[in-house]
């Protein structure tokens, strides 16, 4: 799953692809968005986490999982000023593990972002009524 932030409105989009489209790239990497159908748009990647859960984590520099030594950022809990705590995060690369891939938009192209994703007001409404 693809999730796409839109800073200009806020709004974010799921697309059901697979993040392996974008294998080898790192985070803060700009990649195109035509392979998500999205033409003329440049997407950065923000972040995501692998199929059990763990965040990426931008400054482990690797692919799968790694158990760094943590004081603040992703993947650690606010405790006491440096108490360092040892948890399970993704590396920076995208790889096959990834399930889920944050994206942010950086450049947008000749159409809107709903209408290249094809979402139509109808669709908008039902997702509104099923919460």
């Amino acid at each position: 799953m693809i999730t796409i932030n839109d800073p200009k409105t806020g709004k974010s989009y799921k697309k059901e692809a697979d993040a392996q489209i974008y294998m080898n790239s790192k985070i803060n990497e700009t990649i195109s968005g035509d392979l998500l159908g999205l033409k003329g748009y440049e997407l950065i990647i923000t972040g995501g986490s692998d199929k059990s859960g763990f965040p990426m984590r931008k400054d482990v520099t690797s692919l799968g999982r790694k158990r760094p030594l943590v004081v603040s950022g992703v993947g650690a809990k606010h405790g006491e000023s440096g108490v360092k705590q040892r948890k399970s995060v993704h590396g920076n690369h995208v790889d096959e593990n990834i399930a889920q891939l944050n994206l942010k938009i950086v450049k947008y192209g000749k159409e809107s972002i709903e209408k290249a994703l094809g979402i139509t007001t109808e669709e908008k409404i039902e997702e509104v009524k099923e919460e």
